[in-house]
C-alpha cells in the first residue's frame, strides 16, 4: 500500500538560470513535493518516527533552491528529488518547479517543470 504525502507551495529564492541577471538578481521558486509513502504505521501508532516528516522534507527543498545555483530548473528539480528520496520511508516522489517570473517575452502565468523519480 502506498500513500501521498504532498507538500504544496514551498517558496525560496533562488539565483537559477542561465542568464546573467537572474544570477545576479535571483527570483522566487515555488516547489511543491509529492512523496509515495507507505502510513499505515504511523497512523495505527501515531509515531512521527513511522512516516516521512514533512516539516524537514520543506526545509530541505528550501535549502537547495537557496542554495548554489544551477542553470537549468531540470537540475533542480533533479537535486531535489534526489534528496527527497533519500528521507526513510520515501517510495517514489514527484517534484514540481513553478517559475513564474522566468525571462519570457510573452504574457503567461508560470512555466512548470514536472518530475517523478
Amino acid at each position: 500500500m502506498s500513500d501521498t504525502i504532498t507538500i504544496m507551495g514551498i517558496r525560496a529564492r533562488g539565483y537559477h538560470g542561465v542568464l546573467g541577471f537572474e544570477r545576479e538578481m535571483g527570483q522566487t521558486f515555488v516547489v511543491d513535493v509529492a512523496m509515495q509513502v507507505d502510513t499505515s504505521s504511523a497512523a495505527a501508532t501515531d509515531d512521527l518516527t513511522l512516516t516521512v516528516d514533512y516539516g524537514a522534507v520543506s526545509t530541505e527543498v528550501a535549502a537547495i533552491v537557496s542554495g548554489p545555483p544551477f542553470d537549468l530548473i531540470e537540475t533542480l528539480a533533479a537535486r531535489i528529488a534526489e534528496r527527497v528520496k533519500a528521507f526513510d520511508g520515501v517510495e517514489q516522489v514527484t517534484v514540481t518547479i513553478h517559475k513564474p517570473y522566468a525571462p519570457v517575452t510573452e504574457i503567461f502565468d508560470d512555466v512548470v517543470l514536472r518530475i517523478t523519480r
